[in-house]
């Protein structure tokens, strides 16, 4: 059996974020560590509700000072103990046997990395299927019932397609993150970029079909507004590129044509063209000039 350490960095909403670690605890997967990086939230409940919690495999932590996203996912790489584990968002939810799923997964398949099944849920908990996400169902590689392993360039030129994977849902494999870790200087893709990173040096991927994990998606989140004033798409746009040079360096020349296209990141940017228009922080130049390029 598989510990699997689970990593919350969190920054926001108190009640989401005692949700996410609720749903923690409530896993039939007992064999777990819930560790909590406070990024500096100005609330002293998080505190308080932990600090009055009896359970030894929970702790938590506040920074100093604030990291950020990145710098906190950093933070939490450097911390976890287990072979695996998972990097949680503060607002997401783990159904009662994700940790079980993905603990079996991890034992049935030679991976680095195990992707299970996601349904994507709203601020209020509702099920929900926007647009985005359907695009990524539509495109998420087909596999048989129980999963399958994928990876090398195959898997490398869907992601380019369209990035399916959703990370807060992802279990890691640790040696192997810690071998590459994530890169500075990303704010949306970072994610992304630590798949593939694993992918070029040979790693694989276990893609399950069971849905185990409910992903919420805000429509003011971070990425959302990033999107709308073009920061997202100027972020997408340079890393599709490096990707493609990377790509053609490996001899990996349909997974470059593929990032050199990345017509789905180009197709998600003409979606939010009307709400642009609309919006004082929309950047209606900015989406085109990601689209025509």
């Amino acid at each position: 059996m598989t510990t699997i350490d689970v990593m919350l960095p969190y920054y926001g909403d108190v009640a989401q974020m005692k949700e996410a670690a609720q749903s923690v605890l409530d896993q039939t997967f007992t064999d777990f560590r819930l560790v909590v990086l406070d990024d500096g939230y100005p609330d002293p409940e998080p505190a308080r509700w932990f600090g009055a919690m009896d359970d030894p495999r929970v702790q938590y932590l506040r920074n100093e000072q604030n990291l950020g996203a990145n710098g906190n996912y950093r933070k939490a790489v450097e911390l976890v103990e287990a072979d695996w584990f998972v990097m949680m968002g503060a607002d997401d939810v783990m159904r009662p046997g994700y940790l079980a799923a993905v603990s079996a997964a991890i034992d049935a398949f030679d991976v680095d990395i195990v992707q299970p099944g996601v349904q994507v849920i709203d601020e209020t908990g509702a099920r929900v299927t926007p647009l985005v996400d359907r695009v990524k169902k539509a495109i998420t590689p087909r596999v048989p019932t129980g999963g399958a392993a994928l990876g090398g360039e195959e898997l490398a030129a869907s992601l380019m397609r369209g990035d399916w994977a959703y990370f807060p849902s992802i279990a890691w494999k640790t040696s192997s993150v810690r071998e590459i870790g994530f890169r500075t200087g990303l704010d949306v893709v970072q994610d992304l970029a630590l798949i593939l990173d694993i992918i070029k040096r040979g790693g694989r991927m276990a893609l399950l079909t069971d849905v185990v994990f409910d992903y919420r998606r805000h429509s003011a989140s971070d990425s959302s507004v990033r999107a709308l004033d073009g920061r997202r798409f100027d972020e997408e746009r340079d890393f599709f590129l490096g990707e493609a040079a990377s790509f053609d360096s490996l001899g990996w020349h349909r997974a470059a044509r593929t990032a050199r296209r990345h017509v789905t990141s180009r197709l998600n940017a003409a979606s939010l063209l009307p709400k642009a228009y609309r919006s004082e922080k929309g950047a209606p130049r900015a989406l085109w000039r990601h689209i025509l390029r």
